[in-house]
């Protein structure tokens, strides 16, 4: 049946469709369900899909399901116990963050070290900016594993991948020496965003910076020359772009199936880079990442505004994306950094 399961392209192929099929509906599920942040279940099985060719074995996804959920709950327990006490709680932040991006650093974790990031970044940002929603943290993360889990399996069942594709994509797996100087600038310039954005009243501003900027820093590694830099800062833009242009349609045709196809289609094109083995897959997942938050915000009932604030959005992925640049250049160990640019 699969007489082209060597094939790197037609790997890359069903990938693609697989995240294509499993974002557009679990998006459009969570709009319909009326669910407040409608883009954290297709971002959890977009990470999850493209993590690897074939499904999470059961242990793993237990494994990565418990450890984003108890993430969850003990970022609750730090913003109510410290929210109150900035110094600290940014300390207690900064440890967690450093954990997530020395991991990263050294090839382990997998899609999950990124969903703690992004969970140990969302909570604390809602627990602190809106109490009202902040009340419904706990069965937000609930939702958006089980959710992106229950899409990972579905879209695996619907377009199966080779056995002898799975081994492979297995066996490539490659874990690293961790690079804690990194990971400690990394660090510092994930938390100067945070810090920002936790005395900003805007809640899209504080949920989009952030995001964006772990995003980037997780993808800086493809980018081996500053042509490259240059080209991730234009990809991630563009998610936010057409997450601009994808709002503005759905405004003439507003409906779930307008939300299922403009997604459908936005996914096929981010989602099927995103699922090559390229270097630059990082950087349209980070992309479809930046797509989802800005187009998920548009549509959720999250107050803060919609249709007006998009461009104000989309102005601050472009800063979010300038300051890590930036940031990246003055923090780096310039070592690592001429390590980097020469491979």
């Amino acid at each position: 049946m699969w007489d082209d399961r060597d094939d790197p392209s037609a790997e890359q192929r069903r990938k693609g469709l697989r995240v294509a099929f499993a974002v557009s509906l679990g998006f459009t599920s969570a709009v319909s369900l009326g669910a407040i942040v409608p883009f954290l279940v297709p971002i959890f099985a977009a990470q999850f899909l493209l993590g690897s060719s074939g499904p999470l074995p059961l242990g793993k996804t237990l494994g990565a399901a418990l450890l984003i959920l108890f993430t969850g709950i003990g970022m609750m327990v730090l913003t109510n116990l410290f929210g109150d006490r900035p110094s600290t709680f940014l300390i207690l932040l900064a440890l967690i963050y450093f954990f997530c991006f020395a991991a990263q650093a050294a090839g382990t974790g997998g899609p999950a070290i990124f969903l703690v990031q992004v969970v140990a970044i969302m909570v604390p940002l809602i627990g602190i900016l809106n109490k009202d929603l902040a009340n419904s943290i706990l069965s937000i993360l609930v939702t958006g594993i089980l959710g992106g889990t229950l899409l990972m399996w579905l879209a695996h069942a619907v377009i199966p991948e080779p056995h002898t594709t799975r081994i492979a994509a297995a066996s490539s797996a490659t874990v690293r020496p961790p690079s804690y100087l990194r990971a400690l600038a990394n660090t510092a310039i994930l938390l100067g965003a945070v810090a920002v954005c936790l005395i900003n009243d805007q809640l899209s501003a504080a949920l989009v910076i952030p995001i964006t900027v772990a995003s980037l820093l997780g993808q800086f590694d493809a980018a081996a020359s500053s042509r490259m830099a240059l080209g991730l800062v234009i990809i991630n833009l563009s998610g936010g772009i057409l997450a601009s242009i994808a709002y503005t349609i759905l405004t003439l045709r507003p409906s779930l199936l307008s939300i299922f196809l403009i997604v459908l289609v936005v996914t096929l094109i981010l989602g099927g880079r995103a699922a090559g083995r390229l270097k630059d897959a990082k950087m349209y997942a980070g992309a479809l990442t930046t797509f989802l938050i800005l187009f998920g915000l548009g549509v959720s009932p999250v107050p803060g505004g919609a249709a007006e604030s998009f461009a104000t959005r989309i102005v601050y992925v472009g800063a979010a994306l300038i300051y890590t640049v930036l940031m990246a250049v003055i923090f780096w160990p310039q070592s690592e950094t001429r390590e980097s640019h020469a491979k």
